[in-house]
């Protein structure tokens, strides 16, 4: 089954790092989003559907944990799986982004391996619940 992906990051050259790793990596991604804030997130949300969410954490205008708050609070929201890739290396930051309801993490620099693995698990359970 396809799914469509939201990435969330102000960074370009990240952003397009993250699509050209989907493309290369076949885990059934086959739209992909992209905005540079959880502001313009949430406005791309409010009249698109996406399968799944990749956000970094730091970020202008509204951040990743903001972003993390407003979706998990939201009905409309809150089932999006939601996979945050940062570079933030706390255990505590990460143990409360997974007590927000984040269904998964990558930190920065990943690998291609790394990127499918966490992927395919988080559609594999989305397709569970589904």
């Amino acid at each position: 089954m396809a799914h469509s992906v939201l990435i969330i990051d102000d960074s370009i050259l990240m952003r397009t790092a993250l699509k050209r790793t989907i493309e290369n990596s076949d885990v059934g991604l086959d739209q992909i989003f992209e905005v540079e804030n959880g502001q313009q997130a949430l406005d791309f949300l409010s009249s698109n559907t996406v399968g799944l969410i990749l956000t970094d954490l730091n970020m202008p205008v509204m951040d990743g944990i903001e972003l993390i708050h407003r979706l998990k609070a939201s009905n409309e929201y809150c089932d999006i799986p939601v996979i945050v890739i940062t570079t933030e290396s706390s255990t505590s930051q990460i143990e409360n982004l997974k007590a927000e309801g984040i269904d998964d993490f990558l930190n920065k620099p990943f690998t291609s391996e790394e990127f499918k693995t966490v992927i395919t698990r988080n559609l594999n359970a989305l397709a569970k619940t589904n």
